[in-house]
């Protein structure tokens, strides 16, 4: 699964092609439920967008409630109603220095930080938009979006941390994910495969504890642990 990640002013300087024209926060600890930015095309134009992490349900009694939905899984994009309508015309792409995962041992859950060493990840997600029954139909502010990161099966990664693992996109692949000109059989091929590549190059280290608690954030989060 995707249960945390790590974004930086770094990551638009080992992805240029897909964030020249815009800014990221820092934050070593994106946890579910806060908003993050991700890259869409909308309208014929590429732009970068806020989300709540955590798909909401159009039909859901309120913008926050109940367990967020933060991954999809890449099986299931093309038969489950609530990702099929999103993965079809709202997809994006998460911007991401690396991510975290955990292994369960006698000691407690152990943090690992997985990355691609010197690059960016670019983790498929799917946006869903939820409307504000407080706010007039008129309203631009009515419709308020919530996204789902893409997993897979993680066995395909030679140090594999989870069973599960978010779906990132080669360079060459985005164009194409972000655009309306594979049907979505295709898409989900081509997802599988380029995740598939981007698996096999991802490097998993030990980092601190503190990871654990969404409260603790900063650089020396990502710090192998010695």
């Amino acid at each position: 699964m995707c249960g945390r990640f790590v974004v930086n002013q770094g990551v638009k300087r080992l992805m240029p092609e897909l964030l020249s024209d815009f800014d990221l926060p820092d934050n070593y600890n994106v946890s579910p439920t806060d908003q993050v930015e991700v890259v869409r095309d909308r309208h014929g134009q590429r732009e970068l967008a806020q989300v709540r992490w955590g798909m909401v349900a159009p039909r859901a009694p309120s913008f926050g409630g109940g367990k967020p939905v933060i991954n999809a899984r890449i099986e299931t994009l093309l038969s489950n109603g609530m990702f099929k309508g999103p993965f079809t015309s709202h997809r994006c792409v998460v911007p991401a220095l690396g991510y975290y995962e955990w292994q369960q041992r006698e000691t407690g859950k152990q943090p690992f930080f997985i990355s691609e060493p010197d690059a960016a990840l670019a983790m498929a997600g799917i946006i869903r938009a939820w409307p504000d029954p407080a706010k007039a139909d008129d309203d631009p502010d009515r419709w308020r979006l919530s996204m789902a990161i893409i997993t897979r099966d993680a066995h395909v990664a030679p140090g594999e941390v989870h069973d599960r693992m978010p779906a990132c996109l080669t360079r060459d692949a985005v164009d194409d994910w972000l655009g309306d000109r594979l049907a979505p059989e295709e898409l989900a091929e081509l997802l599988d495969q380029t995740s598939a590549e981007v698996a096999h190059v991802l490097a998993p280290y030990e980092v601190s504890k503190d990871v654990n608690s969404p409260k603790n954030n900063g650089p020396q989060l990502i710090e192998p642990l010695k």
